[in-house]
């Protein structure tokens, strides 16, 4: 029997901070209270931390299969555990796209080889696959992914009659990508006319607009009503958009739930003059205004998860001008951190942040067993020091594409230990290259 005792802990759980003990066996919590003596194979002393449950991140592209040269599972999962996140949900677009129960089951059989955090897929959509989205499983698979903006290959799901079908014929959670594709082409052959394809990186967010975000959103937003459907809206980036979402109902009675990313938290428009194509997302990072509500909305509670889009590219990928140069950039090991700092400034609660990383995409995905620390769940732990300075430097960085837009960035907080299904993964720096994540499971 693997044990493991952390002793003196202050445990962050369920809008509450309190010092306790936790004892770990196997894989599971089996007891959370004060002075726990027992013995076991490791007892670990926290006094002065907090201990965290694992994050959940619902939104990755960790690129395996077909865009390894990036990152694979393997790479970026163990960034991931490295940055105290322990489940992971990961996007269709890749190559092949998963767009049919045997190429989604192929990315599940790659991840039980080598991921070292628990993993699900969505399954991908696209505008003539609905037999196949219906095959999906909703015991162990996340949910239907849409893209209603483009993206790799023939993802982009633009046809009305397609999109009705698929809303009024899942259960299923469906996440979507939204921004309108019409729009953003009118918006880049503008540019185009009068840059070519060295377009100044700073007209992104104008390229791809705020009227691209809401014209989408609002529409798949109309027919989730309409068909009463359980969407899930990604990474959303514009304050217009905050009118589409209610705090006024609670989370478990939510039809219509909302994500926003670390970086449309972080960064604005203004930092394309020093980050340029490091930042370049899609969605764009938007103005300050749009980071401002987009920050009111997080905290009283219209959007409901916090998330990173993880997407490496290489450096000589980002390197090119603005229209060959693609979007996304990668967050999965500096996630937690960079929420911290903002924690550190008062703008938010360790409870708040806990709930948006954790506790919030365990209960709209339905995850078993997982993102709270209770006695009977799963193991899934992270230790954090709050005191802890360090600079995020190419020497540090764990992504395969050796970068992050992070870099030259100090955060006061590290994680010092993650724990995986109830094995110590990560230690201060360094990893345990066992690989135990599993897939994770649904209670639908």
């Amino acid at each position: 029997m693997n044990s493991i005792l952390i002793k003196n802990a202050k445990i962050i759980n369920e809008g509450a901070i309190f010092e306790s003990d936790l004892l770990i066996e196997n894989e599971l919590i089996v007891k959370i209270q004060k002075n726990i003596s027992t013995s076991t194979d490791r007892v670990i002393d926290a006094k002065g931390n907090y201990l965290i449950p694992g994050v959940i991140d619902d939104q990755v592209h960790f690129r395996e299969p077909g865009l390894t040269h990036k990152g694979t599972i393997e790479t970026e999962s163990r960034a991931a555990i490295a940055g105290g996140i322990t489940s992971f949900i990961e996007q269709p677009n890749t190559v092949p796209n998963a767009v049919t129960q045997e190429l989604l089951e192929e990315k599940y059989k790659i991840a039980s080889q080598s991921s070292y955090a628990n993993y699900s897929f969505m399954m991908g959509g696209t505008n003539d696959n609905l037999v196949e989205l219906l095959k999906t499983n909703p015991r162990n698979v996340a949910g239907i992914k849409l893209f209603l903006g483009s993206s790799t290959g023939n993802m982009l799901v633009d046809n009305p009659d397609t999109l009705e079908k698929i809303f009024s014929s899942t259960k299923l959670l469906i996440a979507v990508h939204c921004e309108d594709e019409n729009t953003i082409k009118s918006n880049l052959e503008k540019y185009k006319a009068q840059y070519g394809d060295d377009i100044p990186v700073k007209y992104h967010h104008l390229i791809r607009s705020e009227e691209a975000c809401y014209l989408s959103s609002s529409k798949a937003i109309e027919l989730a009503k309409k068909t009463g459907a359980r969407l899930h809206v990604f990474h959303l980036s514009t304050a217009k958009e905050m009118e589409l979402f209610t705090n006024k109902i609670p989370l478990e009675e939510k039809q219509i739930t909302a994500e926003v990313c670390i970086h449309h938290l972080w960064f604005t428009n203004e930092d394309y003059e020093t980050k340029g194509n490091y930042i370049k997302w899609n969605p764009a990072v938007k103005t300050s205004n749009d980071k401002d509500e987009l920050w009111k909305a997080l905290l009283d509670d219209r959007i409901d998860v916090i998330a990173t889009d993880h997407a490496p590219h290489t450096l000589e990928e980002k390197s090119q001008p603005y229209t060959k140069a693609p979007s996304g950039g990668p967050l999965v090991q500096h996630a937690v951190v960079a929420m911290m700092e903002n924690f550190h400034s008062g703008k938010i609660s360790l409870e708040k942040i806990i709930e948006k990383m954790c506790h919030n995409p365990a209960k709209i995905f339905k995850i078993e067993k997982r993102g709270f620390i209770r006695e009977g769940y799963l193991a899934d732990l992270a230790i954090l020091d709050l005191n802890s300075p360090w600079t995020v430097s190419k020497e540090n960085i764990l992504y395969k594409c050796g970068w992050s837009p992070f870099e030259g960035t100090t955060f006061q907080s590290k994680i010092t230990h993650t724990f995986v299904n109830g094995n110590l993964v990560y230690e201060n720096g360094n990893i345990n290259e066992v690989k135990h994540g599993k897939r994770l499971l649904f209670n639908r």
